[in-house]
C-alpha cells in the first residue's frame, strides 16, 4: 500500500465556522498569495496555481525549466511572503549527504570537560526547501532527500530527527544542459506530487518583465499566511467530498497508462514502457481537492482532475524507443490519454448531495 496520502505530519487545528466560511478562508488566503507573487513574478499564472495547489496537499514540486525563467525567484518570493523558515541548497557534484542533513560534531563540555557528539543541523530543517538543480549531485545526495520527502524525519546515526511542520521541498532542474548530470531515480521522481513545465512568458508578459524588472524601484511584500494558518488549510483539503465516480476516473486514469493493462488504450501498448502507480491515483485526488476549493467549491469534478493530469502523470509515465524515434512526448500521451478516458456519468443520488 502506497503512503503517499498517509505521511506523518501533526494533528492541524480545527477549522471553525461552517463550508462556507472555510471557503472565504482559503479563497482570501489565496488571494493574498496570488496577489504578493505578483507584484515580483509576472505572468506563469499556471506554474503559480500548480506550487500553491501542492502546497496545500503537503506534497513537493519539480520545476522544470531553462535558466531564466525565475524558477528560483518564485520560490523565494513565497517563502517571503509566508511566515515560514526557508534554506536554499545549490546542488553542485562534490556536495555530500551529510552537507543536506547535517552532521555529528564532537563538542567538549565547558563544565566537566567531557567530549560528546552532537548533532548540527543541516539546511534540510526548514519549511520551505529549494533543491536548485537537484540533477547536479551524485544519487548518493539525491538519496538524502528521499527519507525527508516522505517521512518528514532525518535518520543520523542510530538517531531520528523530526523535521518542522509544515514542510516543502520545491526542486529545479534544467532540462537543456544533460552533460554531467545524474538524472532522478524513479523512486524519488515519484516522491514529488507534481511536474511542473515553467515556460517561456508571452510576448505582453516579456514586455512588462523589462519594464518592471530594471528600474529601481523594488516591490515590498506582505506576509500571507502562518505556518499554522497552512496547516489548516491543509487539514481543510483533506475535508472535501469526492464523489463515486471522480474516484472511478481518477482510478481509470492512471491504469490506463499501465503497457499490460487490458484497458491500456491502444498508443500506451504502443509508446510507454512503464505507467504510474497507485500514488498518482492519490495525487490527483489530493489534487483535485484543493484546486476546487481554490475555485470557490467545496466538491470535485472530473474536469479537476483531468486539469492537473499533466503534473502528476508527467513524470510517471516512461515512453519507449518508437516514441523517441517519432516524436512523442511524455506531454503528447498525456493529451491523448484524457481525450480517450471518459469520464463516468454522474449519477442521479451523487448530484442531490452537491
Amino acid at each position: 500500500m502506497t503512503d503517499a496520502a498517509t505521511t506523518n505530519s501533526p494533528t492541524p487545528p480545527e477549522l471553525h465556522g461552517g463550508e462556507e466560511q472555510a471557503l472565504e478562508q482559503l479563497a482570501g488566503a489565496y488571494g493574498r498569495m496570488r496577489t504578493e507573487i505578483g507584484k515580483v513574478i509576472i505572468g506563469q499564472e499556471q506554474t503559480v496555481e500548480e506550487i500553491l495547489i501542492a502546497m496545500f496537499c503537503q506534497g513537493h514540486c519539480l520545476l522544470v525549466g531553462v535558466p531564466g525563467l525565475a524558477k528560483t525567484l518564485l520560490v523565494s518570493t513565497i517563502a517571503e511572503i509566508l511566515e515560514l523558515t526557508y534554506h536554499r541548497i545549490q546542488f553542485t557534484p562534490d556536495l555530500m549527504p551529510s552537507d543536506i542533513t547535517g552532521t555529528d560534531i564532537l563538542q567538549e563540555d565547558p563544565q566537566t570537560g567531557r567530549n560528546s557528539f552532537q548533532f548540527l543541523e543541516g539546511p534540510i530543517f526548514a519549511n520551505m526547501l529549494l533543491a536548485d538543480e537537484i540533477n547536479r549531485t551524485p544519487p548518493k545526495t539525491q538519496a538524502a532527500l528521499l527519507e525527508a520527502m516522505q517521512e518528514r524525519h532525518v535518520t543520523a546515526g542510530s538517531h531520528t530527527y523530526p523535521l518542522p511542520h509544515p514542510f516543502f521541498v520545491l526542486a529545479t532542474q534544467n532540462p537543456i544542459e544533460q552533460e554531467g548530470t545524474y538524472p532522478l531515480p524513479e523512486a524519488q521522481l515519484d516522491r514529488f506530487m507534481f511536474n511542473i513545465v515553467v515556460n517561456y512568458p508571452s510576448a505582453d508578459e516579456e514586455l512588462l518583465i523589462l519594464k518592471q524588472t530594471t528600474g529601481a524601484e523594488t516591490p515590498k511584500l506582505a506576509q500571507a499566511l502562518s505556518g499554522e494558518q497552512i496547516l489548516e488549510l491543509q487539514s481543510l483539503v483533506r475535508q472535501v467530498p469526492v464523489a463515486e465516480h471522480v474516484f472511478v476516473y481518477a482510478r481509470n486514469l492512471v491504469r490506463a497508462t499501465r503497457p499490460d493493462e487490458t484497458e491500456a488504450p491502444a498508443f500506451i501498448k504502443e509508446y510507454a514502457s512503464w505507467g504510474a502507480g497507485p500514488r498518482a491515483g492519490q495525487y490527483l485526488i489530493l489534487g483535485g481537492k484543493a484546486r476546487a476549493l481554490l475555485a470557490g467549491r467545496f466538491h470535485v469534478t472530473t474536469e479537476d482532475i483531468r486539469a492537473i493530469a499533466h503534473p502528476v502523470l508527467r513524470h510517471r509515465l516512461l515512453t519507449n524507443f518508437h516514441a523517441d524515434t517519432e516524436g512523442i512526448t511524455v506531454d503528447d500521451i498525456i493529451d491523448m490519454l484524457v481525450k480517450e478516458i471518459r469520464p463516468p456519468q454522474e449519477t442521479r443520488a451523487e448530484q442531490l448531495l452537491r
